[in-house]
């Protein structure tokens, strides 16, 4: 896809992730309004954000792999319609257990946002040139999270009400539907499909037994309790199914050999640890500004600005500069020094800390997220091939939100028994302050500053997991195709004074179902060519492109007969039939230029002339390619390989006209033809005599040089007509019947009768048309 096919289809993937963004961000600051309206706890609050998060990390790896299955672009419009339905029923509940439950569905299609953007990217951009892309994932991000929580305070403070925080995205969504359904077209490679439906249902069912637990231990029931083993072994048990099953099956949902790269590996380690230091420390912020500090829901959002402001700048800045230098390890230690700093020292707030000293706080852990979080995905992305990437982002993405959904609920959970402790049970209670008592009310401010402060403690001590497994993580230069297998590796380095060989050579060495070779055109290597490789019914095999130096390499995954198509813009495409065996087999492609030759048909006063009939034909006389001109005269022929040729046009009213085009390789001809109007003259010879119309009489038009342009006979009714004339003066000669003999004897003896018809004298009625 070109940058701008990228764009055009990136503004869909935005948009939607812009509503699921804003979504959240509105709700998390109207739900202190939400709780006091619908009579909800803390333990209500928490799971009103858990339920999305555990819905949507639980689905996380079923949508990944589902993107490795079928077309992106048909479950990325799905997950947008989940998404949005649970939005509109979210604006319509009546109690908490109804809002939590709209809000465990708004997860589904959160969950499918989350992954397949990455997936959907990674289909579209190669690694390398990926990071500026990501750049602007942050910036709608802070967009999002800056306009979410003033959107939604501007919503909650005016005369609609809380219900719009849900109802305002849907616009917005089905924009994104419709944009992504005209812009984003990717392949879809076919393959025989099979689900893994039980290791699903497994890894679902564990993940979702160990959130609820995080959720409800400390609260419903004592961490160590009967009810506390009951979850954790369920869970056990689950995962290690899952795990068993996973080893077993075809297409696992999650590829448990993706764990085998220790860059894989540390890099989800990683992502973890952040997810739950930014989702646990900062959906409480809202809180902590409405209930410790005393702020409406748009005064609590403006509080965040530095935050999201620091996460815009850093993660656009570093993505692009990772585009220029191919490196990420930098970014991320930095980032993750930053964040552990940030949070360490959010970690010393209470309800009178000076808010600029908090909003420089913030400003480093937005600065630390936003040079983590999307470069870690592009780590982890980088280690596999386009087979696995949806199934290897949505891993990353499920550990991260999993990451989020623990570090959400164990935070919950501190966060109350703080509240409650400090404030003499008020943590489980109401939390509309208008109704408490002054002394009460000052209480509860004063345990939810301090709560707040060993929330961010907590997330510390986690952050400093992401900080060692940056330290440990090995740096591998971000590679510039979509797929692995057309890079160089370091074995390849050439020795001294000698030629390096292909990268295509190279790698295909180890590949032995591979078609490799070097792409040409004019004697010049071709960089960007697509290579498609089909099998016998037609279905995609394989995509790739050819390097700098024109080198190619496709795979199969079986021995059998396939068909290679290379196709470049301005180049004439081919198609090879190959045999792929138990060694690479070498195919060099020469391209040859597709021209174009176009241009515009006109008349009299350079009228266009629509519907006239353009031939194009070679040095043989043979018939290229024929088609008529449209309404505004023009026409084209497209893949032209350079050479001579005759372009003839012929439209009614018009004298046929021929021209010579030549053009060379690739070369795009703009050949306008002008059409001299034609004229013609008709009429009817009668005999002089009688008056009679003659048929079969002779009709000469001479030109004003005398010489014949044109003979013909006149019909039954003494009729003639002669066409496609230049504008002149003419001489027309009209003839009877040709003169008659006949051979006869005189015997001598009587008389012989011969009877003998004299010619006629003639008349014509002449008319003239045309000009």
């Amino acid at each position: 896809m070109t940058h701008r096919q990228i764009l055009e289809a990136f503004t869909g993937l935005l948009l939607a992730l812009l509503v699921a963004i804003l979504s959240s961000t509105i709700v998390s600051n109207a739900l202190p309004t939400i709780l006091a309206d619908l009579d909800g706890t803390q333990n209500q609050y928490t799971w009103v954000v858990t339920a999305m998060l555990l819905t949507s990390t639980a689905t996380t790896p079923i949508w990944g792999k589902l993107s490795d299955l079928f077309s992106k672009k048909l479950l990325y419009q799905l997950a947008i319609v989940i998404f949005t339905v649970g939005s509109v029923l979210g604006g319509f509940a009546q109690s908490m257990p109804e809002l939590i439950a709209y809000r465990a569905l708004q997860g589904v299609g959160m969950g499918g946002l989350q992954a397949l953007i990455q997936a959907v990217m990674a289909a579209m951009i190669a690694p390398r040139d990926r990071g500026k892309y990501s750049g602007y994932i942050g910036g709608v991000f802070a967009v999002a999270t800056v306009s979410g929580p003033l959107l939604g305070g501007v919503i909650v403070d005016s005369a609609l009400g809380w219900r719009w925080c849900f109802w305002v995205c849907v616009p917005i969504a089905i924009l994104a539907f419709i944009v992504l359904g005209r812009t984003l077209h990717l392949p879809v490679i076919k393959r025989d499909v099979k689900i893994d439906w039980l290791g699903a249902t497994l890894i679902v069912g564990g993940v979702a037994l160990l959130l609820i637990w995080v959720s409800l231990a400390g609260k419903n029931f004592a961490w160590w309790s009967p009810e506390t083993l009951w979850f954790i072994g369920g869970a056990a048990v689950a995962l290690a199914l899952a795990l068993v099953v996973e080893t077993k099956v075809r297409e696992p949902v999650v590829p448990l050999r993706l764990f085998r790269d220790s860059t894989f590996s540390l890099s989800v380690l990683g992502t973890l640890a952040v997810g739950t230091a930014m989702f646990g420390g900062a959906v409480f912020l809202a809180q902590y500004y409405q209930i410790a500090r005393g702020y409406s829901p748009t005064h609590a959002g403006l509080m965040t600005l530095p935050m999201v402001l620091g996460l815009f700048l850093s993660s656009t800045i570093s993505g692009q500069i990772v585009s220029r230098i191919g490196r990420t390890k930098p970014f991320l230690i930095g980032g993750s020094v930053l964040l552990v700093t940030a949070l360490f020292l959010l970690s010393t707030i209470d309800h009178t800390t000076n808010l600029t000293l908090m909003g420089c706080y913030l400003a480093l852990m937005g600065i630390g997220v936003g040079a983590l979080m999307q470069n870690l995905v592009l780590v982890a992305q980088n280690t596999v091939g386009m087979r696995d990437m949806g199934s290897s982002t949505a891993v990353v993405t499920f550990f991260r939100t999993l990451g989020g959904s623990a570090g959400v609920s164990a935070l919950g959970a501190v966060l109350a028994n703080e509240v409650s402790g400090g404030n003499g049970g008020a943590g489980g209670g109401s939390l509309d302050l208008a109704s408490l008592p002054p002394a009460a009310r000052e209480a509860l401010r004063a345990a939810y500053g301090d709560g707040t402060g060993t929330i961010f403690l907590i997330s510390a001590i986690v952050a400093v997991v992401t900080l060692l497994a940056v330290l440990f993580l090995k740096e591998t230069p971000l590679r510039s195709t979509l797929d692995t297998g057309a890079e160089p590796s370091p074995e390849a380095e050439p020795e001294a004074g000698r030629e390096p060989a292909p990268r295509s050579t190279v790698l295909a060495e180890r590949a032995p179902l591979a078609m490799y070779g070097v792409v040409t055109a004019g004697g010049e290597p071709v960089d960007g060519v697509s290579l498609t490789l089909t099998d016998g019914s037609g279905a995609q095999v394989d995509l790739q492109r050819s390097d700098p130096t024109g080198s190619y390499l496709v795979t199969a995954p079986a021995p059998g007969r396939y068909v290679l198509i290379a196709a470049a813009e301005h180049l004439q495409p081919v198609a090879h039939t190959v045999e792929l065996t138990g060694s690479p087999a070498r195919r060099d492609l020469a391209l040859s230029g597709a021209g174009a030759v176009s241009g515009r048909i006109r008349g009299a006063g350079h009228r266009a002339v629509g519907g006239a009939t353009v031939v194009l034909t070679d040095a043989r006389g043979d018939v290229l390619s024929s088609g008529l001109s449209g309404g505004d005269g023009w026409y084209q022929f497209p893949d032209v390989i350079g050479g001579s040729y005759t372009l003839a046009v012929t439209a009614r009213g018009y004298r046929p006209q021929a021209v010579p085009v030549s053009l060379v390789d690739g070369d795009q001809l703009s050949r306008d033809v002008e059409l001299a109007p034609a004229g013609q003259v008709l009429g009817t010879v009668r005999s002089g005599l009688s008056g009679q119309a003659v048929a079969e009489a002779q009709v000469t038009l001479l030109d004003v040089d005398g010489q014949v342009v044109g003979v013909t006979l006149t019909d039954a009714e003494g009729g003639y007509r002669f066409g496609d004339l230049d504008v002149g003066a003419y001489t027309i000669i009209a003839t009877g019947y040709a003169p008659a003999t006949a051979q006869l004897t005189v015997a001598g003896e009587g008389s012989e009768r011969q009877d003998v018809e004299l010619g006629y004298t003639i008349d014509f009625d002449r008319h003239d048309t045309g000009r």
